[in-house]
C-alpha cells in the first residue's frame, strides 16, 4: 500500500467524528464513475423515503426510522408530535424509576429485564454492552432474547431473589411474536413463584392494539410504550424498543440521537466524495460484484464493540438477503456477516482470513481513545492500547500482503454519539446498496415463512401427543406413527419431536430403544 492511494480514498468527516478508508480495497476510478448514475438513483431513493413514501408496498406502510432523531422531518404534524411526546415519556418514566417514585415490592428498582427477540434485543444488547459502566449505571441490564427455557433459567438464576427491585420491559409490536410471549409467561410464572405481582413490575413496548397491548391494559401494567408500523424491527433501536432500555440503565439517550441526526445530515449529501454511507455502500458492491460473493467480516478492536456485528447481522443479512429484485427476478442477493473482536480474533479465525479460501473482505473498526484517564506503561513508553493498535495496524498489513480486501472506520471515542452515528452510518448504506443492487431492503417474506413453519411443527406435535394418547399402552416407530396421522411424508419431522419429548420430563411420553435408532418406540405414559 503506498502514502499516494492513501490520500487518494482515505476521507475524514469531522462534522461526525469519521474517517473511513478505502484503500485497501483497490477500487479503480472508473467504477465510481461508472456507478454515478445508480448513486443518484439511490439518492433520490433515500430522499423519496424520507418523505414519506411506501417503501414497503407488501405492508403498505412506509419506513421512517430517520424521523425518530429528527421528527420534525417527518411527513405529518401527528408523527411528529408521536415522537416527540414518546421521547418525554420515556425519560420522565425512567426519571421516576431512578427516583422511586415507580418501585418494585421490594422498593426502588435495580434491575431492567427486557424480553424481546431480533431488533427487539440485538439493538438493545449491543449499546447496553457498548455504553454501559457497571459502576455509574442506574440499572444493570439483563435480556431474555430467546425462547430457550435454559437460557432463560440462566437469566433468572442471577436474578434469584431480586424480583422485586426488577423491571421487566417486554417488547414485541405485534404482541404475537412466539419468543416473546414465552419469555413474557416464564418472567410472569417466576414473578409469581416469588409471590409478587407481575402486572406491577412490568411494562410494555408495542403497537397500538395488539395483543401485547390488550393485555398490558387489561392486567394494568405499569407503562404501555409505542412501537409504530413505520419502523421496522432492526431499526428501531432509537425508538422506545432501545431509548427505555438505554434510559433505565442511565444512559444517555440524547447524545444517541445527536449522533444519528447528524450523520444522517452528513449521509443525506447527494456527492459520494462527501457521504460515507455513498462510499461505503460502493464499497460493498465494489467488494461482493454486487452480488454478494464475499462475506463482510466486522472487527472492531475495542471490546465494547463485541456486539456490533450480531447487531449488523440482522440489520444487513434481513435487510438484503432477498429472493427477488423489485422486477420480480430471481436474483438470491444478500451479503453474509460474521465477526467477534481483535485482536481475540488474531487468535482465532485470521489464520484462515490470510491464508484460506479468499471469500471475504473486512471491516475494521479503529477507536482511538483507549480509555477514560491515563494508562499504565506495560513497557517503557508503550500501553496496552498502544498494542492494540499494533495488533490493528499488524493484522490490516499482514490481510493486504496477501491481497485480502479491507476497508477501515476510524472515530475518536465510544461515546453515545458515536454509537448513535454508527447506528445511523449502517442505516443509510443498507438502504443505499439496497437500491444499487434494485431490492426492497424493508421487507423480510423469508422471516415470515419461517414463522409459519414453526407453527405448522406445534400443530403437528399436538397431533402426535394426542394420537399416542389416544392408544394407551401402544407403542409406535416414527415412521409407523407418522402414517397412522396420515402424514407419512412427515416422518422425520415427527421423529424429531418425539425425541425431544421424550427427552423432556413431564411431557409424558416414553421412549423405547429399538435395534436401530429408527427402530425405537414411543408411547404415552
Amino acid at each position: 500500500m503506498s502514502w499516494e492511494s492513501f490520500k487518494a480514498r482515505h476521507t475524514v468527516f469531522p462534522e461526525v467524528g469519521l474517517g473511513l478508508d478505502l484503500s485497501r480495497l483497490g477500487i479503480p476510478d472508473a467504477f465510481f464513475t461508472s456507478m454515478e448514475p445508480a448513486l443518484h438513483k439511490a439518492f433520490a431513493a433515500m430522499a423519496a423515503l424520507e418523505k414519506g413514501a411506501i417503501a414497503n408496498p407488501d405492508e403498505k406502510r412506509m419506513v421512517g426510522h430517520y424521523w425518530l432523531r429528527s421528527p420534525h422531518l417527518a411527513p405529518t404534524p401527528e408523527i411528529t408530535a408521536q415522537i416527540a411526546q414518546t421521547l418525554e415519556r420515556v425519560k420522565k418514566f425512567a426519571a421516576d424509576v431512578h427516583a422511586g417514585a415507580i418501585k418494585g415490592a421490594s422498593g426502588k428498582f435495580e434491575n431492567v429485564l427486557v424480553i424481546g427477540i431480533g431488533g427487539s434485543a440485538l439493538g438493545p444488547q449491543f449499546v447496553a454492552h457498548a455504553l454501559g459502566h457497571a459502576r455509574r449505571d442506574k440499572m444493570a441490564s439483563f435480556f431474555f432474547d430467546n425462547t430457550d427455557p435454559d437460557g432463560m433459567d440462566a437469566v433468572l438464576a442471577a436474578l434469584e431473589g431480586k424480583l422485586g427491585r426488577t423491571l421487566a420491559v417486554v417488547i414485541s409490536k405485534s404482541g404475537g411474536t412466539v419468543e416473546t410471549r414465552n419469555g413474557m409467561l416464564e418472567a410472569e410464572k417466576a414473578y409469581s413463584a416469588a409471590g409478587l405481582s407481575f402486572a406491577k413490575h412490568v411494562v410494555a413496548v408495542t403497537g397500538d392494539g395488539s395483543a401485547l397491548d390488550k393485555i398490558a391494559v387489561r392486567d394494568g401494567w405499569l407503562a404501555r410504550f409505542p412501537m409504530w408500523d413505520w419502523v421496522g424491527g432492526r431499526t428501531s433501536e432509537l425508538c422506545a424498543v432501545g431509548l427505555l432500555p438505554a434510559a433505565l440503565q442511565g444512559l444517555d439517550i440524547d447524545g444517541m440521537l445527536a449522533g444519528a441526526a447528524a450523520m444522517d445530515v452528513a449521509t443525506r449529501i447527494q456527492s459520494r466524495e462527501k457521504n460515507p454511507a455513498a462510499q461505503l455502500a460502493l464499497a460493498w458492491h465494489h467488494a461482493t460484484d454486487g452480488r454478494g460473493t464475499k462475506d463482510m467480516v466486522i472487527l472492531p478492536y475495542k471490546d465494547r464493540l463485541l456486539l456490533f456485528s450480531r447487531y449488523l447481522q440482522q440489520l444487513i443479512m434481513e435487510s438484503l438477503g432477498k429472493e427477488f429484485d423489485l422486477d420480480g427476478k430471481v436474483v438470491n442477493q444478500g451479503i453474509a456477516v460474521y465477526g467477534n473482536k481483535g485482536s481475540t480474533d488474531q487468535h482465532a479465525y485470521v489464520q484462515q482470513l490470510r491464508e484460506g479460501v479468499a471469500n471475504f473482505f473486512v471491516t475494521f473498526i479503529e477507536v482511538l481513545r483507549d480509555r477514560e484517564g491515563h494508562s499504565i506503561e506495560v513497557e517503557p513508553g508503550v500501553t496496552s492500547g498502544d498494542y492494540l493498535e499494533g495488533f490493528f495496524l499488524g493484522t490490516r498489513d499482514a490481510l493486504s500482503e496477501k491481497g485480502r480486501g479491507s476497508v477501515t472506520i476510524t472515530v475518536n471515542d465510544l461515546s453515545p454519539a458515536t454509537i448513535g452515528g454508527l447506528i445511523a452510518l449502517y442505516e443509510r448504506t443498507v438502504g443505499l446498496y439496497a437500491v444499487l443492487v434494485n431490492i426492497n431492503a424493508y421487507h423480510q417474506p423469508g422471516v415470515e415463512a419461517g414463522k409459519k413453519a414453526a407453527t405448522a411443527a406445534i400443530a403437528l406435535q399436538r397431533e402426535v401427543v394426542a394420537a399416542l394418547k389416544a392408544a394407551p399402552g401402544q407403542a409406535f416407530t416414527a415412521d409407523a406413527l407418522a402414517t397412522k396421522l396420515g402424514k407419512p411424508a412427515e416422518a422425520e419431522r415427527v421423529y424429531k419431536l418425539l425425541e425431544h419429548l421424550a427427552a423432556n420430563s413431564g411431557r409424558g411420553i416414553r421412549r423405547t430403544p429399538g435395534a436401530a435408532w429408527h427402530a425405537s418406540t414411543y408411547s404415552a405414559g
